[in-house]
């Protein structure tokens, strides 16, 4: 598999040597780094020349000490072949990737989910939109500096018959954490700690 998926690098790699950046096998996986502006073209080739017919997935990787800060990920099968192949770029939040929905029809939603998420912009895509945060979402929850708490939360209010979205509020006592297991911050003993008391013999008496 291992000499399968080398042969294939290699052969990407001279048939695009003006877009491919990379051609690497890591933990006998392989992994194809190429020009921002060369994912349509690389996948068009790895479609039509090498058989891969699937796209399984668009997603993206977050790298907030460099620059530029995101990876957008592909990750093709080919059935025929029996191999992966995964297909990396890289961008920040404002050079926009070219979509790839004119080669595979299922990046629809992947790239959609990306946007979503890491706000990474796909130009040319016919529907770029939120899809799994709600209507007027601020941020991206995926990013490393988006707040766990995020930065509102909804609640019904009863006067207005409708639900409101408001700065996020915690007490200050979910603020302060000991970074303790839950296991090490038990001050007190569980039912049953007393049976590790007993001696070996007296452990199985009432």
């Amino acid at each position: 598999m291992t000499l399968a998926l080398k042969s294939l690098g290699d052969t990407i790699a001279a048939s695009l040597p003006g877009d491919v950046l990379a051609a690497e096998i890591v933990r006998d996986e392989l992994t194809v780094r190429v020009r921002r502006d060369s994912i349509v073209k690389v996948l068009t080739f790895l479609r039509d020349n090498a058989q891969f017919k699937q796209l399984m997935d668009v997603c993206g990787v977050d790298r907030p000490g460099r620059a530029p800060r995101f990876d957008v990920v592909y990750h093709l099968l080919s059935l025929t072949q029996n191999l992966r192949v995964r297909v990396k770029v890289e961008t920040d939040e404002h050079e926009p990737v070219p979509s790839v929905t004119g080669v595979f029809s299922t990046a629809d939603w992947f790239e959609r989910e990306t946007w979503d998420l890491f706000g990474i912009f796909f130009s040319d895509h016919p529907d770029l939109r939120r899809i799994l945060t709600d209507y007027g979402f601020e941020g991206h929850p995926l990013r490393k500096d988006f707040p766990l708490t995020g930065y509102v939360e909804p609640r019904y209010d009863a006067a207005q018959k409708r639900v409101v979205y408001e700065p996020v509020k915690l007490t200050q006592e979910f603020r302060t954490f000991d970074f303790m297991s839950p296991w090490e911050g038990i001050p007190v003993r569980l039912p049953g700690d007393e049976k590790a008391d007993k001696p070996p013999e007296a452990k199985g008496k009432p």
